[in-house]
């Protein structure tokens, strides 16, 4: 009987012992027990509509800081947690990602999170190399000068393997050229006793984009020269430089020469290129000037006049744009209301060129043909060979004493104001 009662007090012992072995032996397995019950009480839970994921209501970025090589973007995210309890047990963390038509500007993670019941805010830094600058340029400006900054932000549960993302995209626009499009008759003076000024009137000038390549991108200008002497006069250079808040970001010219025939109106075209490893030094300047930047054109012609050279600066002729952007639609509101207009998202500009690249009538009763629209090609300034014209038939044009081009075919044709002519005599 004694044996019996050992031998089942030993059955009993070695199914306890056995138990203890497989749930409790060790420490691993112990924690190994615990996570594995959390798992599945949380899993069956969150099944029930008992337990939630928390997820993101809301976000708001800003730029905190920028040096020669990054930018910082500090996001607040507003969080909900649905659970009666802090949701820290639920492996919770952030994660958020921004990108500028498609070419990812940064990214960032919280880590683990604890997270009171209700909404809370998770503060995150994320940095932006300035070397992904260049590429978003390049497609900024293939895209007509549009941008879609898209931000996802996301929250994870490790425990739950559930995420609940939260995606936004605005769209920010500027508009660096068309201002420079104009049929404003700017008088050229050369300051010299060589000759009387004006030496030349600038007609019109327009500006479109030209090739963009990763390297550098392509602005074409072009210049309606009208020359008001009885001889012609060389243009063996053109220079230009490129300034976005005093960073030089091109510079080059032109050395194929363009002759101005006597009496007529000539066009000139250059090539300016703005070399797009410059624009991550610019971007530094546009965050440290709370996104506003100015451009400035300035361009310099180089003449032959009476067989001596005279270099002339274009002043008159220099484009000026200020373009302002609100990436992230966080700027004061007194900020938004500053922004030039031609650079608000309504696309609103004072282009005098129509939509086809003809210009439309210049206010004074004139109208130059346009080009076709075309962009020049190779690296140097393009030239044709027939834009400038002579008065054909019997119609005469002579230079006023005043500078005033006249036209006589018997009284039918209207006076022309200083530097003009009337637009049968433009190629």
């Amino acid at each position: 009987m004694g044996a019996d009662a050992a031998g089942e007090g030993g059955t009993g012992s070695s199914l306890a012992a056995t138990l203890q072995s497989l749930f409790l032996g060790s420490i691993p397995r112990v924690v190994g027990t615990v996570v594995l019950s959390l798992v599945v009480v949380a899993a069956v839970a969150f099944a029930a509509g008992a337990v939630g994921v928390p997820s993101v209501t809301s976000f708001q970025n800003e730029f905190a800081g920028v040096d020669d090589s990054t930018t910082t973007i500090a996001s607040d995210i507003q969080v909900s947690n649905p659970n009666p309890i802090g949701a820290g047990f639920l492996g919770v963390s952030g994660e958020y990602a921004i990108a500028m038509n498609d070419v990812r500007m940064a990214n960032g993670s919280t880590g683990s999170v604890e997270m009171a019941p209700g909404n809370s805010t998770i503060e995150l830094e994320t940095t932006l190399d300035n070397d992904r600058i260049p590429a978003w340029w390049v497609s900024h400006v293939q895209r007509d000068e549009q941008t879609a900054v898209n931000v996802n932000a996301t929250v994870d549960s490790e425990l739950l393997g559930q995420s609940v993302p939260v995606e936004r995209t605005r769209t920010i626009e500027t508009d660096m050229l068309s201002s420079f499009n104009s049929t404003e008759t700017r008088p050229v003076n050369s300051s010299s006793p060589l000759v009387s000024d004006p030496l030349l009137y600038v007609n019109e000038t327009r500006a479109q984009w030209g090739e963009v390549t990763d390297e550098r991108t392509g602005i074409v200008v072009d210049f309606y020269i009208y020359n008001p002497k009885d001889y012609a006069i060389p243009v063996s250079k053109l220079n230009y430089t490129i300034d976005m808040n005093d960073v030089r970001v091109g510079a080059g010219e032109n050395t194929e020469e363009k002759v101005l025939a006597p009496n007529s109106l000539t066009r000139v075209r250059t090539v300016t290129h703005i070399q797009n490893d410059n624009l991550d030094e610019w971007w530094v300047t546009h965050v440290e000037r709370d996104q506003v930047t100015d451009v400035v054109i300035d361009f310099g012609a180089t003449l032959d006049v009476a067989g001596t050279e005279i270099v002339i600066p274009l002043e008159d002729a220099t484009h000026r744009e200020t373009i302002e952007t609100d990436i992230f639609g966080t700027k004061d509101e007194s900020s938004t209301e500053d922004a030039t207009a031609g650079n608000e998202t309504d696309g609103g500009s004072d282009d005098d060129s129509t939509s086809d690249g003809t210009s439309s009538d210049g206010g004074d009763g004139t109208t130059s043909e346009g080009d076709d629209g075309t962009t020049a090609d190779g690296d140097d300034t393009t030239t044709e060979s027939d834009d400038t014209t002579s008065e054909d038939g019997d119609d005469t044009t002579s230079e006023g004493g005043d500078g005033t081009t006249t036209t006589d075919d018997g009284g039918i044709i209207p006076h022309v104001a200083p530097g003009r002519v009337h637009p049968e005599t433009v190629a």
